[in-house]
């Protein structure tokens, strides 16, 4: 009790004149060590915990189905129809739900390691590493031939690599703990191999390549998830090829003259759609940055760059009621959240106004569709 009165004092007096990383660990301590306690005592569960009956692929395969698919209900055992921004409450996300599981405990638990450098988090992390990625029986195959499938259409599909954004904290906590010492040489051998399939399998395989020229929120993602891999996995050249394809694809196309995402604004989740994919384009200048590249400056023809995005969102994160756009279909009330691109643009920026705008909102969310759709849970690993 008298640890948490501590935490509680501590999260109350933070002050914006900290140090960013300071500012995060006083802002979100109390709740990462609540998890952590609760995190320690869980066991690993994988895809092979989940037999799913409509996947073509074996049961160390990752398999989900297309949200906004339901059935046709002139025909209701022939192929599912789209309804978009409707999810289907029925469809398969147990191995989805798994992953998110993985990528919180491993994320929080990180996180907690580098507040406490109590080694027993550490312990429990390569427990659900090992699990995913190592261990024969219970592991993961490095690919996801099998996300997204649609009854009676698609066994699998491209927009399924979206997914995997959840193995992302998973991959940065592993960078992070390998810089610290704390890793074995057979862990991390055996889990940058693992990235470095999936990695060749997301830029080789055709549902990778077409993914990765999405020209939405997807084409974001996959660069996002390539970036954090290949950082862990030491591929500088993929490294190298998503700072490119940020610069010379993403941001000049995506973006437009205003800050705006007319790709995402132009869907049925405009306003959640418009978030997350700030939020992808963030963690992807986050990422690649360094002291000779900064993508947080970078700034393509017509003025399009990270900071005219996040002034163009952050009016209506302060008042979601002003947006001008049609509201959310599905999950409207639920957003926003703390956004990474708050946090890390404002340290990036010293804009004190996205600083306390992200201290005030809520940053251990739990409803499913913010969950699956918010890339960062745990800024801490990333700054």
């Amino acid at each position: 009790m008298l640890f948490l009165g501590i935490c509680s004092f501590l999260a109350i007096s933070c002050t914006s004149d900290k140090d960013g990383k300071d500012f995060v660990k006083c802002v979100l301590k109390q709740g990462i060590l609540e998890r952590a306690a609760m995190n320690i005592k869980e066991e690993p569960v994988t895809v092979t915990a989940f037999i799913a009956e409509r996947s073509a692929g074996d049961i160390h395969d990752f398999y989900s189905e297309g949200d906004y698919w339901w059935p046709d209900t002139l025909n209701p055992d022939g192929p599912y129809v789209r309804r978009d921004g409707e999810t289907n409450p029925d469809n398969f996300v147990a191995h989805r739900h798994a992953m998110i599981r993985f990528s919180s405990i491993v994320g929080n638990l990180t996180s907690a390691y580098l507040l406490t450098q109590d080694k027993e988090y550490v312990d429990v992390i390569l427990a659900h590493v090992r699990a995913w990625f190592v261990n024969e029986s219970t592991k993961m195959n490095p690919n996801l031939q099998y996300a997204q499938a649609i009854k009676g259409i698609a066994t699998g599909r491209g927009i399924g690599i979206i997914d995997t954004v959840h193995l992302m904290e998973v991959a940065q906590s592993l960078w992070q703990l390998e810089k610290l010492g704390v890793l074995s040489k057979d862990d991390i051998k055996s889990t940058k191999q693992w990235f470095a399939d999936y990695l060749k399998w997301m830029f080789t395989h055709q549902y990778g390549i077409d993914e990765m020229n999405a020209k939405n929120n997807h084409g974001t993602c996959w660069v996002m998830q390539a970036a954090v891999f290949a950082r862990y996995a030491g591929d500088k050249d993929m490294m190298d090829f998503c700072k490119r394809r940020y610069k010379e694809v993403l941001l000049p196309k995506q973006m437009a003259e205003d800050g705006s995402f007319p790709l995402e604004t132009a869907r049925t989740k405009p306003y959640g759609y418009s978030l997350f994919n700030l939020d992808a384009m963030a963690t992807i200048c986050q990422t690649l940055s360094d002291k000779n590249d900064n993508l947080w400056t970078y700034t393509a023809e017509g003025g399009k760059n990270m900071e005219k995005g996040i002034n163009f969102i952050y009016p209506y994160v302060i008042d979601k009621e002003s947006w001008i756009y049609t509201k959310d279909v599905m999950y409207w009330d639920e957003w926003p959240v703390a956004h990474p691109f708050l946090i890390f643009g404002a340290l990036q920026t010293h804009n004190k106004n996205w600083q306390s705008t992200w201290e005030k909102l809520e940053h251990f969310p739990v409803t499913d569709e913010v969950v699956r759709n918010l890339p960062v849970r745990n800024p801490l690993i990333w700054i």
